[in-house]
């Protein structure tokens, strides 16, 4: 089985060799030592959100203070795409749901969407609550998912954000899929950019409960998006980005 996961952003992990120690305290370390109980000897990781990771062994707890001796230190690889979120803002808390599922999946990085449809809205304090509340949902399923990465949360844009978001995209070499139940093209036949050496970016889009305007679709694909469907029914806003990520993740050899 797998260690659990605590993170130590703004830490250089790089610095560690096996052998030496390393200190787990704040939240992260009074999580391990008071809310779990980790005990010494008990084998837990630690990662800093950008793929570095030790592999130690707890030598002592004393109440949110661990101190660990380093196993092993893993760098681990970028993969070939940047998978990038782009979801509508949704009602209840599917939008939540949505991206916390990505992250288990593997997503690189969210874009909040203010659709023409999208029924929540994100102005004055509720946009920065919320923005928080999406970036804690996304830190948590990390450590969940015993990721080395931590997913990165853009600040929300509007459809017409979104268009130059597409282009500038495209015209960087990546690529944007608008999911979409008209699309002739299934999401796994939807030809993806190679990567030269650094990951390339793709932008999956996913509209809101009631889907996206006309103006909008034609927007995204006149920006260079195109679109993919994903099997013969209608998903949820909350289902369709995980399941397309997941069939991305297969198709591309990410999985």
């Amino acid at each position: 089985m797998s260690a659990p996961v605590f993170l130590a952003e703004g830490e250089d992990l790089s610095a560690y060799t096996p052998g030496s120690v390393f200190a787990l305290d704040g939240e992260e370390g009074r999580h391990a030592g008071v809310v779990q109980r980790r005990q010494v000897g008990e084998q837990i990781d630690i990662v800093d959100g950008k793929g570095m990771r030790l592999c130690t062994t707890i030598e002592l707890v004393s109440q949110g203070h661990l101190e660990l001796r380093v196993d092993a230190v893993n760098a681990e690889p970028t993969s070939e795409h940047e998978f990038v979120l782009v979801q509508a803002l949704a009602k209840g808390d599917r939008d939540e749901l949505a991206i916390e599922a990505s992250t288990e999946v593997g997503v690189d990085g969210v874009v909040p969407w203010q659709a023409d449809r999208s029924i929540v809205v994100w102005r004055g304090p509720r946009a920065a609550k919320s923005h928080a509340r999406w970036r804690a949902t996304i830190r948590a399923a990390t450590k969940q998912a015993r990721r080395a990465r931590l997913p990165f949360v853009e600040q929300p844009v509007d459809s017409r954000a979104l268009t130059r978001l597409i282009e500038q995209t495209v015209q960087d070499g990546g690529a944007a899929v608008v999911l979409h139940e008209e699309a002739s093209t299934g999401i796994g036949a939807v030809e993806l950019p190679a990567g030269n050496g650094t990951p390339v970016r793709v932008l999956l889009i996913v509209g809101p409960e009631g889907g996206m305007t006309e103006r909008e679709v034609e927007s995204f694909t006149q920006a260079g998006a195109v679109l993919g469907r994903l099997g013969p029914h209608v998903l949820r806003t909350s289902t369709a980005g995980p399941v397309a990520l997941s069939v991305l993740s297969h198709s591309t050899g990410r999985w």
